[in-house]
């Protein structure tokens, strides 16, 4: 069991394949796990890749009281750092994604490229009435999976917000029992997440300053929304790459392995 500590967690990953190191960081509700299917097809014969647990998810520590997204930052930076080798590649997904750009905002020596999927950065496109009321529907269903959380009603919280936010009807019933099990046994983690008062903000300046090559990507069954806040993330970053998955949605990774790995791989090999 590999681990690291950053800030007094102990945080869990797994290392395998050779190359430059690439740096895994998923997303809510999930652990890191979730880029298996990416991993075997085949992201290690490409690179070094660290898949790991953040705090409160997997084999990582779970930490008493109110957790922030800066925090998740901080154990990023601790995990490159102790590799031995930053610059290193970062590829996010979904909260992961908004940990990479907020780390690279702040940091970006860290890093020599940056993938984020879809983040869920809203706080970017606040001052825009239309794209939030394009976001007002997936606001009611997460304000609906909240309710489910502090209710202790984990199960029914998971399966709404699979449903309703992150991958659609009817594909709760798809997962693999393993994968349902691991967003139940999130979902209290989530809730966490999402108290937050600056969850979904980004340092807009600080993006701005950064130079290290980004893709941005979204997959074309995604709420539009998605598509708004990374517009305003590509008007903002100097080296700025766009990239759509067809038929795929909030978790390319794991439902689109073979796209989403050709299209990483060759935007690493460009960048």
């Amino acid at each position: 069991m590999a681990q690291v500590r950053a800030d007094g967690v102990k945080l869990y990953y797994e290392r395998t394949g050779t190359g430059d190191p690439l740096v895994l960081v998923h997303g809510s509700w999930t652990d890191h796990r979730s880029w298996r299917p990416a991993i075997e097809a085949d992201l290690k014969a490409s690179f070094e890749v660290v898949a790991y647990d953040r705090r409160g998810h997997g084999g990582s520590d779970s930490v008493p009281g109110q957790n922030t997204r800066t925090q998740d930052e901080d154990d990023l930076a601790a995990l490159i750092e102790a590799l031995g080798g930053s610059p290193v590649h970062v590829a996010g997904n979904s909260f992961g994604a908004s940990i990479a750009l907020g780390l690279a905002a702040r940091r970006p020596e860290l890093f020599r490229s940056i993938s984020a999927h879809e983040p869920p950065l809203v706080g970017v496109i606040a001052d825009d009435p239309a794209l939030l009321a394009q976001l007002q529907p997936t606001m009611t269903s997460i304000d609906a999976a909240l309710d489910h959380l502090r209710k202790g009603e984990d199960g029914p919280g998971a399966r709404l917000f699979v449903e309703e936010v992150a991958l659609g009807p009817g594909m709760w019933d798809k997962l693999p029992e393993e994968m349902q099990e691991t967003f139940v046994a999130h979902a209290q983690t989530w809730l966490d997440e999402q108290s937050d008062p600056d969850w979904a903000s980004l340092d807009l300046d600080g993006i701005a300053a950064c130079t290290v090559p980004v893709m941005l990507s979204r997959g074309t069954e995604s709420p539009a929304w998605f598509s708004a806040v990374l517009d305003r993330l590509a008007e903002t970053i100097p080296q700025v790459r766009r990239s759509t998955f067809e038929g795929a949605g909030h978790m390319p990774h794991m439902t689109h392995p073979q796209e989403y790995v050709a299209a990483l791989t060759r935007f690493i090999r460009e960048a």
